[in-house]
């Protein structure tokens, strides 16, 4: 994408009406805003993580092992 590109889709976004064209401020400048906020955990998801990063010996699954867990789930 070049900014030609983007120049080309926001000349685009000045013809809708108004209210199309405030839905799409509040969407880029929320798309902004989540690039400048750090993720915050909770305390069991921090504890978590610290749980899985100390694990010295972490399983992994293959792409068949986890699609096979997801398919026994929909079931």
């Amino acid at each position: 994408m070049t900014k030609d590109d983007i120049r080309a889709v926001l000349d685009r976004v000045l013809s809708w009406p108004p209210w199309r064209q405030e839905d799409a401020v509040r969407l880029l400048s929320e798309m902004g805003a989540q690039d400048e906020r750090a993720a915050v955990l909770t305390d069991a998801q921090a504890a978590e993580v610290e749980r899985r990063l100390a694990d010295s010996n972490p399983e992994f699954l293959t792409l068949d092992e986890v699609r096979g867990r997801f398919a026994r789930q929909r079931k």
